[in-house]
């Protein structure tokens, strides 16, 4: 059984009366790892220190945490951490709700001089907002362009469309949405009723239905039955009676539950049970991130990737994908049905519409128009008996149609609705035209998988041979292969900051040091404080570039004299174009010159001016000519473990892994948060980049300026 990864809406209802104990305490800080997991430092007066933790990437979980189970703070905090510390540090948190039923949970918190908002999207893609008092984005993880809704910093926050909550409808409205359905009792509430799979075999379980009972099959009584058995478990939630328990299978976790649950006991799963669901929540997520380390391979002295792991696991991608299309296809068929339908029932939609649309110019409440259409169904009127349900949150309304379930805006005419029906199934075979290119790439990807795992091959079948026949002179036993860190499970950090580090940097390949101004401060200081004799000066014909200095040796050692070679005046000359304001143009070369020392100087010519961070170059230059923009962001792993960047030649010399950026369409902080999660991707140990590399370590390489992966 796959280990539950995501908390549910019914486990949202439960853990935010918990949670609510908490009201009262005082933030102390904020920190990000990495770009998906939030954690607030808080204390309570009686309970001491409090560590409310929310995450929204792959796991998607919200809970108080113990001291013991908390990672290490990271080493800098990134830009969201410390605009949260701005204006959460001494807040008290004043509360915390879900948004309707929905996998939103929304805290809040006060502070004399401003009240903040934390909205985490436990859904989807996932996201956190926070918004100021007015209801405004101040800044969000991810930003959100839909058609539906906008999550943007200075946007109005928008939740999403509102859904069914299947523990406050009323019974009428529950056997309304039973009966628009045309599959089993199980899919119904599932789907219909949105309680998730789980909890619909749940609520059957306890109702006594049998789960694959048609739907038409379902007499009065048995929607009673479902119905008392949703009452008994929102009455457990309202209350707070929770028993909470965690479901374990061979010993390792699967699954946590407010409450204990048929389903899974039939299931023959063992069961641990907690005094709090917050502690089940916090144990369970604890154990299953433990039981993911224990679970990575083990290095055995052998570095040889699994490629059949990985082959196995694109093959799966390309079924899955081709399986999609196939959905596609009959999602747009589906959509062009319903268009046709109402078109084939063209004056029994149009009543109905028509009828709504008065009854709202004339001020009448939508519940009211609802029961309306309830009553002329009982009446036996045609137009009243289609109507399955009508929505005033978002001006909908469902109607059944020869057995086909269609929900239409019920503010507009006949046409305009056909029309969206008809648009959507374009959009759908939109999405097909997608998938189909994406299963191209991945059986690209396929194919360099199974030629890395040959050349492999071929390379252990050359080594048995060697070692077979002997070898006649110099041999290279006992030397020590190189350490294949992307398949380490665990890759132990080893940081010691360095005083360039905050300037723009890196290493050539040669080893020299490169050091670029951020700003014309830094220039300034670049030039009076760390420049030398015998090093070398780097900057753009273009305006707005760094002070860029070639190092010829370190800041505590004697000046000398050193020949570099073509390749690192040639590194450091891309270095200085590509964080000039070239990049931000769009622009991919320009000319760079190079001088010495002596011949940079501050003071100008009589009469003239020169600008903070600017200088006065005096004598021959040595240009090169059409140097082209190049930046690369990767990951090193000795002798430190950082994120670095710079030319790509450099970088890839020093770096395990590399990703390489040229002048695109991605904002600087989008194409960090991209570079973060291939990053990831190419790690077993995922919290190793959550640590060394996270989206604003990388964006301080990332040249100002729109960028793109280079494939």
């Amino acid at each position: 059984m796959n280990p539950k990864r995501e908390l549910s809406s019914i486990d949202l209802a439960a853990l935010v009366t918990e949670l609510g104990r908490y009201e009262g305490s005082k933030v102390d800080k904020a920190y990000l790892y990495g770009d998906d997991l939030l954690r607030l430092k808080m204390r309570d007066f009686d309970r001491g220190r409090i560590e409310l933790m929310m995450e929204v990437g792959d796991i998607k979980r919200a809970h108080v945490a113990p001291p013991d189970h908390v990672e290490d703070a990271p080493g800098r905090p990134p830009n969201f951490a410390k605009m949260l510390r701005n204006r959460l540090s001494g807040a008290d948190f004043t509360g915390v709700s879900q948004y309707e039923f929905d996998r939103i949970l929304v805290f809040e918190f006060e502070r004399t001089d401003q009240n903040t908002t934390i909205v985490a999207e436990l859904f989807g893609q996932g996201n956190i907002a926070i918004l100021n008092e007015l209801g405004e984005v101040v800044q969000s993880l991810e930003t959100v362009r839909l058609k539906s809704r906008t999550v943007a910093p200075g946007s109005q926050y928008e939740f999403p469309d509102s859904r069914l909550n299947p523990l406050t409808v009323s019974f009428d409205a529950f056997c309304r949405n039973m009966d628009a359905s045309t599959s089993d009792v199980v899919r119904t509430l599932a789907t219909q009723l949105n309680l998730g799979g789980l909890y619909a075999e749940e609520v059957c379980e306890r109702a006594g239905i049998e789960k694959e009972l048609a739907i038409e099959d379902a007499e009065t009584a048995v929607y009673t039955q479902l119905y008392d058995a949703i009452e008994e478990l929102a009455t457990q939630l309202r209350s707070g009676t929770l028993d909470p328990r965690i479901y374990l299978e061979d010993e390792q976790v699967v699954d946590v539950t407010p409450f204990p649950l048929e389903e899974r006991e039939n299931e023959g799963l063992d069961s641990e049970a907690f005094s709090s669901f917050n502690d089940a929540v916090d144990s369970y997520f604890y154990r299953l991130d433990r039981s993911k380390e224990e679970s990575q391979p083990q290095n055995t002295g052998s570095n040889r990737p699994d490629f059949e792991a990985e082959i196995a696991k694109q093959q799966r991608i390309i079924e899955q994908q081709e399986g999609a299309i196939g959905t596609f296809d009959e999602q747009a068929d589906a959509e062009r049905e319903k268009a046709e339908l109402i078109y084939a029932k063209y004056d029994l939609v149009d009543e109905i519409l028509k009828t709504i649309q008065r009854a709202r110019e004339d001020g009448v409440p939508w519940d009211t128009i609802d029961e309306t259409f309830t009553d002329g169904a009982e009446q036996g009127i045609d137009a009243a008996k289609a109507v399955v349900n009508v929505n005033g949150s978002n001006g909908s309304v469902t109607i059944r149609i020869d057995d086909t379930t269609i929900t239409l805006d019920a503010l507009t005419g006949v046409e305009k609705n056909a029309n969206e029906l008809y648009t959507e199934a374009k959009r759908i075979e939109s999405k097909k035209e997608g998938a189909l290119k994406a299963i191209e790439n991945t059986r690209s990807d396929l194919e360099a998988v199974k030629a890395e795992r040959d050349a492999w091959e071929a390379k252990e079948a050359a080594a048995d041979s060697d070692s077979k026949g002997g070898s006649d002179g110099d041999t290279s036993e006992g030397e020590d292969e190189p350490t294949d860190w992307r398949s380490m499970p665990q890759i132990p950090v080893r940081r010691n900051e360095q005083w360039y580090e905050k300037f723009r940097w890196f290493h050539t390949s040669d080893g020299y040091l490169v050091i670029g101004g951020r700003s014309a401060d830094q220039n300034e200081e670049l030039v009076k404080k760390y420049m030398s004799k015998g090093d070398r000066f780097f900057h753009t014909q273009a305006h707005g570039a760094p002070a860029t200095i070639l190092k010829a040796t370190g800041p505590s050692e004697p000046a000398r004299e050193v020949e570099f070679s073509e390749q690192t005046l040639a590194e450091a000359a891309q270095f200085a174009v590509s964080y000039s304001s070239v990049w931000k143009d769009g622009r991919f070369a320009d000319d760079v010159y190079m001088v010495s020392p002596d011949q940079v100087s501050k003071t100008p010519e009589s009469g003239e001016y020169v600008e903070k961070g600017s200088f006065v170059i005096r004598g021959d230059r040595t240009y090169f000519n059409d140097t082209p923009v190049g930046v690369a962001v990767g990951i090193q792993c000795e002798p430190q473990t950082r994120v670095i960047g710079g030319p790509t030649d450099a970088i890839a010399n020093h770096a395990e892994a590399v990703l390489t950026v040229q002048p695109g369409k991605y904002a600087q902080n989008d194409m960090a948060k991209i570079c973060y999660r291939k990053l990831r991707e190419m790690f077993a140990d995922e919290s190793f980049v959550r640590k060394v590399a996270s989206p604003d370590l990388i964006q301080e390489f990332l040249p100002a300026g729109g960028s793109e992966l280079v494939e």
